[in-house]
């Protein structure tokens, strides 16, 4: 017998090749029927895949994040089936699911084009296949036969694929027509699947590298109701509104240019003012917790990367080396090792500990090409970055404290939900993905949890995501329509102190290594900046616009009067400007809140004559008639108390 324990900590026994799917009908039949697949000992499998030795079971069902993965998957499958009937000598690279909802299909269609009416018919096709309710069949098979099979197909992409893949590691599945080389894990069959939308057809190099042919992508999400599948096509008319990359034009935020390069950004005028804005609360807030500002180079040699980790673990995401004077240069990826320098630069006490250095540092990584996507994912970024260099007893109330300042710029900026990723190492990895101290990794995740814990902070736990050198949080945000964004994240390190051997003198007079806490809040200009138009609609809190009122004169016998108010405003640090065009008071109205500026102050005889403006705040009218000087108290205590309000 084997013993299967469960979450809540009962332990049952079953025989020897149990599956999943038995186990869950041996508790209740509705409970066989609402999961998706199961997590076993950390892994996601099929539900139908037998169980041979003593495990933990966790049941997947469509509110869990995996049981979406898997659900989504299978659906990635299915459309293959229906495109490969559609389309006889298609080829398939990859396709997987996308982690803020979905999936694709990287295809080969032999110089074919697939069009949105393809997309429909797809749609009825599956929508067909899926009523057959075929299972998905998972098969272990050899690496040789695999590759006979592939061979005999003539994919050359599986057998690309086969070439990494280690034997006795190599499953296809298939369901219904369909058989693809693909590690799993899927749902039980096809008849759960019961909505289905295409939404996108997409060009991508394969492997992501430019130089490679060029595929089809096809995008598509799927729901277990007609309902769900009706309530997202709603949000995603909302969030089309809400896209980034079409405000960022709009509100003339950031530009890019194929002569700097894919993923450069380039900020305008009004993306600075954003940039300069989130610097400033990060400034206040981080001097107001014993930070140390500091500066770096944007370049650093081979042997620093080399000392650090970073290569080879992260050489994949680094720009290739310049070599100069015999030696390697690497443009900076990430800014820890050159604070680590820093500190090391003059001997440290316990009493110089907790140290926090902090900088908003420019980063380069080389992010495939066809995963750049607006701000979210760029190649260069500006880290709104931080280490702290502490004792293993001021860990708690250090890591804490950052946990602290999440939470102070959720309230600043509104955000309601959120979740922390408490992300953890795979013991199976240790030496190859993850630095090799078992004992370290064991000790730094308990430490993370338990402050997670007497927090009373939502967080979920997920294998295999760690950094290279310690556990991590990565921090899961949503905006007002739930679109879910990683925001940030929050690392211990208990490695490179040791490789830069980095010391202080403890109260005995002895040498010990401090553990380092790397941070960074608000992630990045780019993601953040990116978040922040999609959660806002466009529509910034004053004392983020980049442009906060707009003087608005009837005619240009006000003008006089308009330019006195305007001298006010920027007098008191508002950022304005005056509507001195020949048009008509409405039309200038209706642009300005195209514009999306906060407020407009309009400006006709009566308001010259007694020294007031009528205020007109974006998206909800007429505010009344003011004194210059109350308008001004007004905007001055929103923009100093950094008020939501949008």
């Amino acid at each position: 017998m084997i013993k299967v324990s469960f979450p809540d900590g009962a332990v049952r026994e079953y025989d020897p090749g149990t599956s999943s799917m038995d186990i869950a009908r041996s508790i209740s039949e509705g409970l066989a029927r609402r999961i998706l697949a199961a997590s076993v000992n950390g892994q996601v499998w099929d539900l139908n895949r037998p169980i041979y030795e003593d495990s933990a079971i966790k049941f997947l069902a469509w509110d869990d994040k995996d049981g979406k993965s898997t659900f989504w998957h299978s659906t990635a499958h299915l459309m293959a089936e229906a495109i490969e009937a559609r389309f006889p000598g298609v080829k398939f690279w990859v396709g997987p699911p996308i982690d803020n909802g979905g999936f694709y299909y990287d295809i080969d269609l032999g110089g074919r084009s697939i069009t949105e009416e393809d997309l429909r018919a797809l749609e009825t096709d599956m929508a067909a296949l899926a009523k057959k309710n075929n299972p998905y069949v998972r098969k272990a098979i050899s690496k040789a036969d695999a590759v006979a099979y592939f061979t005999e197909k003539g994919d050359e992409y599986k057998l690309d694929l086969l070439q990494n893949l280690e034997d006795g590691n190599i499953t296809l599945y298939s369901q219904g027509n369909f058989t693809d080389l693909c590690r799993g894990p899927h749902i039980p069959s096809t008849g759960l699947i019961k909505a289905v939308k295409l939404t996108n057809i997409a060009g991508a190099y394969w492997k992501g590298d430019e130089k490679n042919k060029q595929l089809t992508r096809v995008y598509g999400i799927s729901f277990p109701s007609q309902k769900e599948l009706d309530e997202y096509l709603t949000l995603l008319e909302e969030a089309k509104k809400r896209d980034h990359r079409k405000l960022g034009k709009e509100l003339g935020i950031y530009t890019m240019d194929d002569d700097v390069g894919q993923g450069l950004i380039m900020w305008m005028p009004n993306g600075t003012i954003i940039i300069e804005e989130l610097e400033k609360l990060a400034k206040e807030t981080e001097g107001d917790a014993g930070y140390h500002r500091v500066v770096t180079p944007h370049i650093a040699k081979e042997n620093m990367y080399l000392t650090s980790g970073h290569l080879p673990y992260y050489a994949d995401s680094m720009y290739p080396p310049m070599e100069l004077d015999g030696e390697k240069y690497y443009l900076k990826s990430m800014n820890c090792p050159h604070h680590h320098k820093i500190y090391a630069a003059e001997p440290k006490s316990y009493r110089d500990l907790p140290y926090r250095l902090a900088e908003y540092g420019t980063v380069y990584r080389y992010e495939q090409s066809g995963e750049l996507f607006g701000l979210m994912r760029v190649r260069c970024l500006h880290m709104n970055d931080a280490h702290i260099y502490c004792t293993k007893s001021q860990f708690e109330s250090e890591f804490r404290a950052v946990n602290d300042m999440y939470l102070k710029y959720f309230k600043i900026f509104g955000i309601d939900k959120y979740v922390m990723r408490l992300s953890l190492h795979s013991p199976e990895k240790l030496g190859i993905k993850y630095v090799n101290h078992p004992e370290l990794w064991k000790e730094t995740e308990e430490m993370v949890r338990q402050v997670l814990i007497d927090s009373n902070i939502p967080f979920v736990e997920v294998q295999d995501e760690a950094a290279f050198y310690g556990p991590k949080i990565d921090v899961q945000i949503f905006s007002v329509i739930g679109r879910e964004f990683t925001l940030a994240t929050n690392q211990v390190d208990f490695s490179q102190g040791r490789s830069f051997k980095l010391e202080y003198t403890t109260a005995e007079n002895e040498t010990d290594v401090p553990l380092i806490i790397h941070r960074a809040p608000l992630g990045t200009h780019e993601r953040f900046i990116g978040f922040l138009l999609e959660h806002y609609a466009g529509k910034l809190p004053v004392w983020l616009s980049p442009a906060q009122v707009k003087v608005l004169p009837i005619s240009d016998k006000f003008m006089d009067y308009a330019k006195v108010v305007l001298g006010k405003l920027k007098a008191a640090g508002v950022r304005a400007s005056i509507d001195d065009r020949n048009e008509k008071i409405g039309k200038k109205i209706r642009e300005t809140e195209l514009q999306r500026i906060p407020y407009m102050l309009v400006i006709g005889e009566k308001e010259m004559n007694e020294g007031k403006v009528a205020v007109r705040r974006q998206g909800k009218g007429d505010s009344g008639v003011v004194l210059v000087e109350d308008f001004l108290t007004v905007i001055s205590r929103e923009i100093t108390n950094r008020s939501n309000e949008d």
